[in-house]
């Protein structure tokens, strides 16, 4: 007995340390409010951490897990339906392909309800269910339970419940899972390999330790500010584009020989030029500030332009103008008071003087440079919860292309004899770049058409648009087709022809996206083309790319024995757009499919199931602070299965065990890129077969 009590101690111990692990982001509150004529109105009060979000209780089906309260009790009757208070959040998700409402911050959600005999006193409770998700993980939807005691003079005490509850210290999600894990400890004795027999009070599987994986490979770090460098070096792409082009490309010299040959001192020289080039670079930094002050004044302002169906038309017509620009019809450029004011500035001389030039330089070359960088804009505003530091990176790689090129040269005068001379090619640059834009414009029109629901612009139907604009494309890089700065008689050069053959091969890769197939193609161009399930010949079918998986561990643990295969868990949910998110661009790319498919069997555990367990499999878990954590239907099982053998309650979630129930390398969450995700299969499946 002794032993068993260090034991269960030790237990509880090591589940508090990991407890950090476990997330709760949403915190309620509750309370009564006694009304007119009788009534009384039941208030939860929903806090959620900044990033997080729960879901509106009105939700299209197949979408996300709406929020649903419940009010029953001795002597209670409701009346009426649930109300909710706060700021909606109104967008499109690609993944449920539907609209979808949810509250952020916080919100309100309100019952009324009467005493069934008035003279008698009559306890509230409520049970609220919901699902929390940010931009890369949804969570197991959770149940909750609050009491409250009202008498018929209309006060409000806290039921006998509530009270025993709050003389405990309060308790997060993890830690309230103690419980749980404890109880399992009398079943240590059967082996760490055992596999325990389904039990909602007895989850935990002693030999499912995530701490201690039988192999460390194939262990993959979460890379939260990878988005920002993609933007810095698509902005130095940007950059080192835009100085090709006609407005930028023949003021390389000039400026530079201006530095190098303007004076006596060559040193003198050749350092002005270098911090010519850092005010470049803080220039094109300055244009993202307004951006950050925007979001401060307003946070919510970039995700409502990216669900805007008017704003994303706008967008599209943007683009479309910008892409009439680099064909040659017209110029887009800034007035001409501006240059004139920026060029006089010029004069003062010193860090002043060369601060100027740097900005005559941005503001003469706009014409070009303004399209880029509006590519850039849209790109983030519609793609990014956090615009504003997106914009820094990529205005800033946008600056530093600039600033490296105009120093090296300073520094290496010589080189400017080995760049190309002006000529045609330049405009042939500016019109390439308007191509592009067509093609850009229409992920905004795709955009608007999704969010309206209107849903006209299929996805075969993007891609034959795209085909037409890549044919455009390819005869103009042949000289079949000229625009109005072009020269009557143009030399196709080299270049000229080895894009024409990429433009072909890009042409053909397209068309096969035309053609219906049992995985998603065209997977280079996800994000930009329509969602599948907006095609002329999409139809639902069974299971998930050809693949049944399990819906139950232990059922998948006797499949495994069977076939000698490790197990893949799955933790997913039917409301999880991130999973959906895995499931169409990782899982079915060539070299994940077949390893899904043939090496593992797939345990897919829905943790948002809704099917009831047997009576006498439900039950509750306190929380702490009258909170009564519901073990009632599949989904919580799974949910709660997941939490005390893995400490994670977020989806997705991945785990490789054996068949003896032993984890064999480092579980990993969240939509991730193939790669990470097939470093992770590959790992455990190669140690697997090493060791059968």
């Amino acid at each position: 007995m002794k032993f068993r009590s260090w034991f269960i101690l030790i237990l509880t111990l090591f589940f508090t340390a990991f407890s950090a692990q476990i997330k709760d982001p949403v915190k309620f509150k509750y309370d009564i409010k006694p009304l007119a004529n009788g009534e009384y109105e039941a208030i939860l009060t929903a806090t959620m951490e900044s990033g997080w979000h729960i879901y509106s209780k009105d939700l299209p089906p197949d979408s996300g897990i709406p929020t649903e309260m419940k009010i029953s009790g001795d002597n209670i009757v409701p009346v009426g339906g649930t109300v909710e208070v706060g700021k909606k959040h109104d967008e499109y998700s690609e993944a449920f392909g539907a609209q979808i409402v949810y509250y952020s911050n916080s919100a309100l959600f309100k019952r009324k309800f009467k005493l069934k005999d008035p003279a008698k006193p009559g306890t509230a409770a409520v049970e609220i269910t919901y699902q929390t998700c940010d931009d890369r993980v949804c969570l197991a939807p959770n149940t909750l339970e609050f009491e409250k005691s009202v008498s018929p003079t209309g006060k409000i005490e806290e039921s006998k419940t509530a009270e025993t509850a709050a003389e405990t210290p309060q308790k997060d999600s993890a830690s309230a899972l103690i419980t749980a894990a404890a109880d399992s400890a009398s079943t240590a004795s059967a082996g760490a390999a055992s596999i325990q027999k389904l039990d909602p009070k007895n989850l935990k599987i002693n030999s499912l330790d995530f701490n201690n994986p039988l192999t460390d490979c194939g262990t993959v770090k979460e890379k939260h500010s990878e988005n920002y460098w993609t933007y810095l070096l698509l902005g130095f792409l940007g950059g080192l584009i835009a100085l090709l082009t006609p407005c930028v490309f023949p003021m390389i010299p000039l400026t530079v020989s201006f530095f190098t040959k303007g004076s006596k001192d060559k040193a003198k020289g050749r350092r002005d030029a270098i911090i010519y080039g850092f005010f470049i670079l803080l220039i094109f930094v300055l244009l993202s500030v307004p951006f950050h002050l925007i979001d401060g004044i307003a946070g919510n302002i970039f995700n409502e332009i990216s669900t805007s169906v008017w704003l994303n038309i706008a967008f599209f017509l943007i683009f479309l103008f910008f892409a009439g620009s680099f064909f040659g019809y017209y110029d887009i450029t800034l007035p001409s008071s501006i240059a004139n004011k920026s060029s006089k500035a010029e004069e003062a001389g010193g860090l002043i003087g060369i601060f100027f030039m740097a900005l005559t330089l941005v503001i003469v070359s706009f014409s070009c440079t303004g399209p880029i960088l509006g590519s850039l804009l849209g790109s983030a505003v519609t793609g990014s919860s956090n615009v504003p530091m997106l914009l820094t990176f990529a205005l800033a790689g946008f600056g530093l292309a600039w600033a490296i090129v105009f120093g090296l040269l300073a520094l290496f005068p010589q080189a400017l004899q080995s760049l190309p001379k002006s000529g045609g090619w330049m405009n042939t640059v500016k019109v390439v770049l308007g191509f592009i834009e067509l093609g850009l414009a229409l992920k905004f029109l795709s955009k608007a058409d999704l969010v309206s629901k209107t849903f006209l612009l299929k996805r075969e139907l993007f891609i034959v648009l795209w085909i037409i604009i890549t044919i455009g494309l390819i005869l103009y890089l042949f000289g079949l087709i000229r625009f109005p700065h072009d020269d009557k008689k143009p030399k196709i050069s080299l270049t000229r022809k080895v894009f024409g053959v990429a433009g072909i091969g890009f042409l053909i890769y397209l068309i096969q996206g035309l053609f219906p197939s049992e995985r998603p193609k065209l997977q280079m161009l996800s994000g930009i083309l329509p969602p599948i399930n907006v095609s002329y010949f999409h139809k639902e079918g069974d299971g998930i790319l050809g693949m049944h998986p399990s819906h139950d561990y232990f059922e998948a643990v006797q499949l495994a024995q069977k076939e000698n295969k490790p197990i893949l868990i799955d933790f997913t949910g039917y409301g999880c757009e991130n999973c959906r998110k895995m499931e169409e661009f990782v899982w079915s790319e060539p070299d994940i499919l077949p390893i899904l498919q043939n090496d593992v069997v797939l345990a897919s555990l829905y943790v948002d199931d809704k099917e009831e367990l047997p009576a006498d499999q439900q039950t509750k878990i306190d929380m702490g602070g009258g909170q009564m954590k519901k073990i009632k239907t599949i989904g919580d099982r799974w949910s709660m299965f997941q939490q005390v053998n893995f400490n994670n309650n977020s989806q997705p979630h991945y785990v490789l065990v054996t068949p003896e129930g032993q984890v064999i390398n480092t579980p990993v969450s969240g939509y991730m890129p193939k790669e990470d995700f097939k470093k992770f299969l590959e790992c455990g499946v190669n140690y697997y077969k090493s060791k059968k």
